[in-house]
Order: structure tokens, then sequence, then C-alpha cells
């Protein structure tokens, strides 16, 4: 059994929550010294959104090149967030941005994702961010159950803090 950390998968779904457990995600890494994974989880698309991408996007190659830009989107938003966040840092932990071995965006369910990439990764710990309320609650209540409930590592999950 490991007891060090050595390996940090944090997980993000762009709201705002994530960002304050990022910041928790940074104060760990910087005190163990582990490498820090970033890890965004886009859904599959449903069935009705893909039905009407077939009624806007009739040709195959359109419909490709709009799932493409889709995760593209993704991506960028993940780097746009991490360059606003960065500056918030305190100054002593500024150092971590070098242990960020990976940011990675994929699709799939968030929760069998999240635990894979643990494993693949041979992380020692898993952090993400929970939601006060709204749909968001329900979505991520759940993912956050299922991760805790499956992972075979210590798992953080930082609750909601309104500002």
């Amino acid at each position: 059994m490991r007891t060090s950390t050595s390996r940090i998968l944090f997980t993000t779904d762009l709201s705002k929550n994530s960002t304050y457990a990022l910041h928790h995600a940074v104060s760990l890494a910087k005190s163990t010294g582990a490498r820090l994974h970033i890890l965004h989880v886009a859904e599959p698309m449903s069935e009705d959104a893909r039905i009407t991408m077939r009624l806007f996007f009739q040709d195959e190659a359109a419909r490709e090149t709009a799932l493409r830009t889709r995760g593209e989107y993704i991506k960028a938003e993940l780097d746009e967030r991490q360059t606003a966040f960065w500056p918030t840092v305190a100054e002593e932990n500024q150092s971590v941005r070098a242990q960020i071995d990976s940011i990675d965006v994929v699709e799939g369910h968030p929760a069998e994702v999240i635990l894979r990439r643990s494993r693949e990764l041979d992380c020692d710990l898993i952090v993400l961010g929970a939601h006060s309320h709204g749909f968001s609650q329900t979505f991520l209540g759940s993912v956050a159950k299922r991760v805790l409930r499956r992972a075979t590592i210590p798992t953080l999950v930082v609750p909601y803090r309104p500002e």
C-alpha cells in the first residue's frame, strides 16, 4: 500500500467550484511534490443532439468537423481557464505550474473516464469539486458518488464554496 502522494489527478467540469478545487489540488501538489494531471471529461452527445446535428449538417464530413470543433472548443476553454487561474495562485504555489504533466479533454462517461485515467496515470489521489445547487448538483453529485464508491485510491471531493 502506497501512502505517499506522487501523482494527483484533478478533474474539472469547468465550473466556478472546480477553480476552487484546483487551488486545493495545487496546494497538495506543492506540499507533496506530486505531479499534477488535469482532466476534463466531455460527456458523449445524446441521441437527440446527434439527430439535431444530422438535420443541420446533412454532409457526414461537416458533422465530423463539427464534432472535432466541439473538442477543440472545450480544450480552448480549459486552456483559457488555466490562463486565468494562475494569476490567482499564491506566489509560493506558482512553482506547481512546472509540476503539471498533462491537461487532457476526453470524451466519455465522467466517472468511468476519471477512474480509468487515474489507473492509466498511476495516480495516488483524485481531486474533484462538488456543487451546492441546481441540476449540476445532481449530475456532479452522481459523478462524485460513483468515483468515491469505485475508487481504489484516496479521493478528495472539495465542497462548493460560494464567493
